[in-house]
Parts: structure tokens; C-alpha cells; sequence
């Protein structure tokens, strides 16, 4: 990729999306917002927003219009969005676009064949990245049905057992992204993104007991207890069975692995849990969403 074109953010004023917009813009690289509905809070001056919805396709035309990259994020709580990624990207590569940078986890199990395929669906672009991040810290903030049982309940409920993970700030996976949408030597490959050290839930509890003062604990439940309680957060079915694979994956011990690659894409540490909860007071932490 000779220079940097516009970069076209689906899911732009989700956690990740809104972080990528802000830095794409402070390189100076264009950028169009797609999103579902207007943003609720001020775009950085010169971004254009796009009504965009993964379910019409009649709103995929304009914002594909004189795009060079894509910053890709798959339809939320789809467990199988392979067709519709697919229609997309064909139209991606028909309208001039050359690179794409997905967002996808690192915890999704094998049985969610939807989810891993996506991997493979961005592969026909010319130029790809896959990011596989772990667990967000950001699921310990806001609505999310973890941060609310650590405020409500004082305790963090999981199938994970003594597993550990390697939990990454969302900030640190949309630095990384905006690297990968413009850097000049691009190599199209798979990135395994995690934080500086793999943690079990037992000491994640411990870590926000002390810094925020309140009585958090770990408390290891059953996967079928674990889906259960997806569900009744208000999650779809078909999506639970991939959230309670990710516990069984870390339970596993498949999680509990350090990367590299944020040091080497940001030239910087990923965000250590630690300082992650130092930053965030639990009156103050909110989480963004797609609007």
C-alpha cells in the first residue's frame, strides 16, 4: 500500500471504533464513521459519518465510496457472520478497497465455526490483519453483566476455574488497529494481542478489591451455570454457547499465554491490569457501545 487513503471504521462509536477514529485523525489520515445511528457525541473535526447497518445492504455502497482500508468489525452477537461479511468485503474489493483490519477474539472456541471462519472470510482482501484479542479489561466497567455483579453483588462469576488469561485494555487493540491501518510495511497475518501478564479471576478479584475498596471475590460456577446466567443477562442463546466455550478454553489453560505484540506494533508496554483499574473509579467508569 503505497500511502494512506480513507479509512472507512464500521462499528465507529463503539469501545474500540471511536479510539481508532480519534487516532487515525491525529495522523492525519480521512476517515467515515459507519454506524447504525448519528453519533451521540462529537466526531473529531473532518470525519464524515454514514448511516451503515450489516443488515441492508443498501447501506453498504455509500460508505464503501473512495475507500482505501477498513477498520472491520463483524455484526455484534451474530455467532455466525461469515455470509454477511463475506457480501460485504465482496463489494469492499469491488469499490477499490485494499485493506481490512479485524477485530476477532482470541478465546473463541473451535465449535463456534461462525467466528473462527470470519478469520478466513477477510483473507480474500489484498491486505489483511486479524487481530485475535484476549479478554477486554473493559468487561469489568459499566454495563457489562461481569462489571455489574462486581458492583452489585461483589463478586465475579465465571466457568473459568483457575485458568488464566492475559486480559488487554480495548485502548491498547485500537492502537494496535490504527498501526495496522497505516503503516506503509504491512504483513498480512494473524496478531495475538494480549496484556503484559496472565492472570486467574481470583487474582483479577483481588486486584479491583484493593484498588477500588470494595469486597470482590471470585466465585467459580459450572459452564451450564455460566450459560445460564448469559442468558438471563439478556444474551442471546447461540451467542452464550460461545462466551461459556471462551471459559472452558481458559479453564483449559489455553488462554494463559503473553504476547509481544503490542510492544512491537505500539513501541510501548500493554496496559497492565493494574493500572488499568487505577485509572477507572468505579463511579466514573462507563462503557461505550455501538449507538
Amino acid at each position: 500500500m503505497s500511502e494512506i487513503g480513507t479509512v472507512l471504521v464500521t462499528g465507529g462509536t463503539g469501545q474500540t471504533g471511536r479510539i481508532v477514529t480519534h487516532l487515525l485523525r491525529r495522523r492525519g489520515v480521512e476517515v467515515v464513521v459507519a454506524s447504525r445511528r448519528a453519533p451521540q457525541q462529537p466526531l473529531p473535526a473532518g470525519v464524515r459519518h454514514v448511516r451503515f447497518d450489516w443488515g441492508d445492504a443498501t447501506t453498504y455502497d455509500e460508505a464503501l465510496r473512495d475507500i482505501d482500508s477498513i477498520y472491520l468489525l463483524p455484526p455484534p452477537l451474530d455467532p455466525d457472520p461469515v455470509d454477511v461479511v463475506d457480501r460485504f468485503l465482496d463489494r469492499a474489493r469491488a469499490a477499490g478497497a485494499r485493506r481490512a483490519v479485524l477485530l476477532n477474539s482470541s478465546a473463541f472456541p473451535l465449535c463456534a465455526s461462525g467466528l473462527h471462519a470470519v478469520r478466513l472470510t477477510v483473507q480474500q482482501m489484498p491486505e489483511w490483519s486479524v487481530l485475535l484479542a484476549s479478554g477486554f479489561m473493559q468487561n469489568f466497567l459499566g454495563e457489562h453483566p461481569t462489571a455489574i455483579a462486581v458492583r452489585t453483588d461483589h463478586e465475579i462469576v465465571a466457568a473459568a476455574g483457575s485458568g488464566r488469561m492475559g486480559w488487554i485494555d480495548a485502548e491498547d487493540v485500537a492502537a494496535a488497529a490504527a498501526a495496522l491501518l497505516t503503516r506503509a510495511d504491512h504483513c498480512s497475518r494473524e496478531h495475538v494481542l494480549t496484556g503484559p501478564e496472565a492472570l486467574t479471576y481470583e487474582q483479577v478479584a483481588a486486584t479491583i478489591a484493593a484498588t477500588w475498596d470494595l469486597p470482590v471475590r471470585y466465585r467459580p460456577i459450572t459452564p451450564a451455570e455460566r450459560g445460564s446466567h448469559l442468558v438471563d443477562a439478556g444474551l442471546p442463546a447461540t451467542f452464550v454457547d460461545a462466551l461459556v466455550g471462551a471459559d472452558v478454553l481458559t479453564a483449559s489453560g489455553a488462554e494463559d499465554r503473553v504476547t509481544v505484540e503490542i510492544p512491537q506494533l505500539l513501541g510501548r508496554d500493554a496496559t497492565s491490569f493494574a493500572q488499568f483499574v487505577r485509572r477507572h473509579a468505579p463511579r466514573t467508569t462507563t462503557i461505550d457501545r455501538e449507538e
